[in-house]
């Protein structure tokens, strides 16, 4: 059973109404938190863009929420890192300027979080462009030749040196193999209990822990222990779930054969998709689909399954996989992450395009550039226009939520 402690132990009753008021307190802590947990006003504001010089690109699986939050070192099965895009639960097949503009906005967002003057969010939507075109223009080649700006490189060097017991003592609060109940980790229902046991008992899940390192395949594998997760921003509120498994045969103290299992809810997308083309009908599969187009390493360690008759899908936790924080960027770092940023994400598009439609699409990309910016007039109006609603949605949420908790 799992270890509780005797502050915040939240029933499962009261789980709606707590996540909610947690989700609002959040959103009202930064403007680019609040742009990170509200998905729905970009693509509401999308909607209603008259800004029509917006390209339609080719059909490809998009990030559909691509914020610098969802972007981070990612290992694969075999321990290799890269920096790959971590949270596909609103990838469909649509338009890729649509995560163009969204990493735009987060990156206008953070720069405006760090005190810097207007000039330096021109610059950096200019790099943006850049760096988004090179990666096409290169099929996705040559990132290893770029210099990764500071806060990359300084995750990635955490990343190489992380192991499971910095793993454990996050997630579980120490290497004692079970869970403790508290502000992070919730107890669960009976049902709910018996439902992970059945669905790490599945054939394909279980499979999916033994890939992952040098596992014994006929190991007997145990689920040691369960709770539900409290995480994310736009995630609060729906179905989180972490899962403590021995893969060893027996429980060993320095970790081996123990991992971490994160089961999520998916829900429907709310980026726009091209109608004309077919997905998954079934939300876990198309993330899980959506990931392994855009982000491979992730990819190939997820599934999708069913928990209590609800969309579910799953992956192992390993300690290479981080966000990157980007909040107190100075001018350089800015430009220098826009560029990088962009790169990686044209190259999770560019893998998915022929030539041609990679050269049909950076020449659309490439008409219509303004006078006064190096970037298309499109891309630095759609992001002037979000910042400008986020920034009063953003004040408008704080006198909402934020403002009665300081009386």
């Amino acid at each position: 059973m799992p270890n509780q402690q005797n502050t915040e132990i939240k029933q499962p009753r009261y789980r709606n109404a707590e996540l909610t008021e947690r989700r609002n307190l959040k959103m009202a802590g930064s403007i680019h938190a609040y742009v990170r947990g509200n998905t729905a006003k970009y693509y509401d504001w999308l909607k209603q863009a008259e800004i029509s010089s917006i390209p339609q690109g080719p059909a490809i699986w998009i990030c559909g929420d691509c914020h610098t939050g969802n972007l981070g070192p990612v290992a694969n099965a075999e321990g290799k890192i890269d920096i790959e895009i971590r949270d596909l639960d609103q990838t469909v097949i649509g338009n890729p300027a649509n995560d163009v503009i969204r990493l735009g906005l987060s990156l206008a967002t953070a720069v405006r979080s760090s005190d810097l003057p207007g000039v330096v969010t021109a610059q950096m939507i200019e790099a943006l462009y850049a760096g988004y075109v090179n990666a096409l223009v290169q099929n996705g080649r040559g990132i290893d030749k770029l210099q990764r700006p500071v806060l990359v490189h300084s995750a990635m060097q955490k990343a190489l040196k992380r192991t499971w017991k910095n793993l454990a003592r996050e997630r579980l609060e120490g290497l004692t193999p079970e869970i403790t109940l508290g502000k992070k980790f919730w107890p669960l229902l009976k049902k709910e209990h018996l439902e992970i046991h059945r669905v790490f008992n599945q054939p394909d899940i279980q499979d999916l822990v033994t890939m992952i390192g040098q596992r014994d395949q006929s190991a007997q594998l145990k689920v040691i222990d369960s709770a539900y997760w409290v995480k994310g921003c736009s995630s609060l509120g729906l179905l989180r779930y972490i899962v403590l498994m021995d893969s060893s045969n027996h429980i060993v103290r320095d970790g081996k054969g123990l991992c971490l299992m994160d089961l999520k809810e998916a829900t429907t997308a709310l980026a726009p998709r091209y109608s004309n083309t077919p997905m998954p009908k079934d939300n876990a599969a198309r993330i899980v689909e959506g990931a392994r187009h855009l982000s491979p390493f992730l990819g190939e360690r997820m599934r999708a399954s069913k928990f209590l008759d609800t969309s579910v899908f799953i992956r192992e936790l390993l300690p290479q996989d981080l966000k990157l924080e980007i909040e107190g960027v100075n001018d350089v770092e800015a430009k220098d992450l826009a560029f990088y940023l962009a790169f990686v994400i044209g190259r999770a598009h560019a893998r998915q395009m022929d030539d041609s439609v990679r050269n049909a699409w950076v020449k659309e990309l490439k008409r219509n550039q303004s006078k006064t910016i190096d970037a298309p007039f499109w891309l630095w109006r759609s992001i002037v226009e979000l910042m400008s609603v986020h920034e009063a949605g953003y004040l408008e949420h704080c006198r909402r939520y934020a403002l009665s908790h300081l009386k």
